[in-house]
C-alpha cells in the first residue's frame, strides 16, 4: 500500500458536527476500501482565493491514509459524488517527505 495526502475542501455551511461526520464517513469509505487513515488535521475555516460553487470561505482538512492502489478510482469517485465536497486533491507522499 501507498501512503496518500488527501486535503479536502468542506462547504462553509456545515456545523461543526455536520463537518466531523463528513470526515468520519472519508475514514469509513478508507477503511471500507482495506486502507487505514494515519493521521486527520481540520485546519478549520479559511477564506478562499476565488468563488468556489458560489463560497467565498471553506472548511480545509488534510488527512494522511494509506490505500491499495486499485481502491483509489472507486476512493475518488465516492469523493466527487459527495455533496459536501466542493474540491479535494489527493497525492502520493512520497518517501523523502515522510522522513523530514
Amino acid at each position: 500500500m501507498k501512503n496518500y495526502e488527501l486535503l479536502t475542501i468542506f462547504k462553509p455551511s456545515l456545523d461543526s458536527e455536520e463537518l466531523d461526520k463528513a470526515v468520519d464517513k472519508i475514514s469509513s469509505d478508507i477503511k471500507a476500501a482495506k486502507g487505514e487513515v494515519s493521521s486527520v488535521d481540520k485546519m478549520g475555516r479559511k477564506k478562499l482565493a476565488y468563488d468556489l460553487q458560489g463560497y467565498r470561505d471553506a472548511y480545509f482538512t488534510t488527512l494522511i491514509v494509506s490505500l491499495p492502489p486499485e481502491a483509489i478510482v472507486e476512493f475518488k469517485r465516492n469523493l466527487k459524488l459527495n455533496d459536501n465536497v466542493l474540491r479535494f486533491m489527493f497525492m502520493e507522499v512520497s518517501k523523502k517527505a515522510q522522513e523530514v
